[in-house]
């Protein structure tokens, strides 16, 4: 098997998320379909780092693709990275780069040492016109420095019950922060999480709640108490997925390194 390793944007707008599902178009669909002329009219399966919701978009996603006996003197990085963006048009998704893997047990989302999220609101009285797709448009004023300062006491290692979704599948609810950090850029308050794996949903979580303490909805010390009390009933609403952007992904080996 030949390895490739595909860094993605894409705007999530239409898309059930990343992964194949019956009752809409995926991401993951439209690239294994967009690779298919490269392996014989084949589908192949490609693994993403992250397998990001319905309606989020992504400006470093991180993928495997697995073209067996792939002759790379032919198959170069440049002509999958090429030849991917042609069969994907007119989708909006991106193969920004491809780099071919040497190592058999590299793997997009078991050797991820980091993900790092960015969350965007757009805060102000009017509707976005541009950008009605891209972020979370919130009325009310919001104290951008007051976020940032409660974000701070979800930092380190906590059990985040609170703040993953009801659904969420993953064995424990322990998560360690490395990043949290909110600050204001005119109309736009920008969050920029960043953590080696999240719950399902926990980025949106956090966002909905920090929004009712910019708000002054909720006391700037509620975060520490939410967190204790281990039940989803005791935080804040779900973010709209709309603002959401997975940024980047680091390894311990950037396998794009020229």
């Amino acid at each position: 098997m030949t390895r490739f390793a595909l860094k993605l944007e894409y705007d999530g707008t239409h898309f059930v998320g990343w992964q194949r599902q019956a009752n809409g178009p995926s991401i993951q669909q439209c690239l294994e379909q967009a690779a298919a002329p490269l392996n014989n009219q084949t589908e192949p399966t490609i693994a993403a780092a992250g397998r990001t919701d319905a309606g989020v978009h992504a400006t470093g996603q991180v993928a495997l693709l697995l073209l067996p006996d792939a002759n790379p003197a032919r198959l170069t990085a440049r002509t999958i990275r090429d030849a991917l963006n042609y069969h994907l048009q007119p989708h909006p998704i991106v193969v920004l780069e491809a780099a071919l893997i040497t190592d058999p047990d590299w793997h997009p989302r078991f050797s991820a040492i980091a993900r790092h999220y960015r969350y965007i609101i757009l805060n102000r009285p009017a509707r976005p016109a541009l950008e009605a797709t891209r972020v979370w448009h919130v009325k009310t004023p919001l104290d951008a420095t007051l976020m940032h300062q409660a974000a701070q006491s979800l930092l380190g290692k906590h059990d985040f019950t609170s703040f993953r979704a009801t659904a969420c599948q993953a064995n424990s609810p322990l998560r360690t922060l490395d990043r949290f950090t909110i600050t204001r850029e005119d109309n736009h308050i920008i969050a920029t999480i960043s953590a080696r794996s999240f719950l399902h949903h926990q980025v949106r979580n956090m966002i909905g709640t920090l929004k009712l303490i910019g708000d002054h909805s909720l006391p700037a010390d509620s975060l520490p108490k939410i967190l204790a009390q281990k039940s989803r009933a005791a935080a804040g609403p779900t973010a709209p997925p709309t603002g959401l952007f997975l940024s980047a992904i680091d390894f311990r080996a950037d396998p794009f390194a020229s």
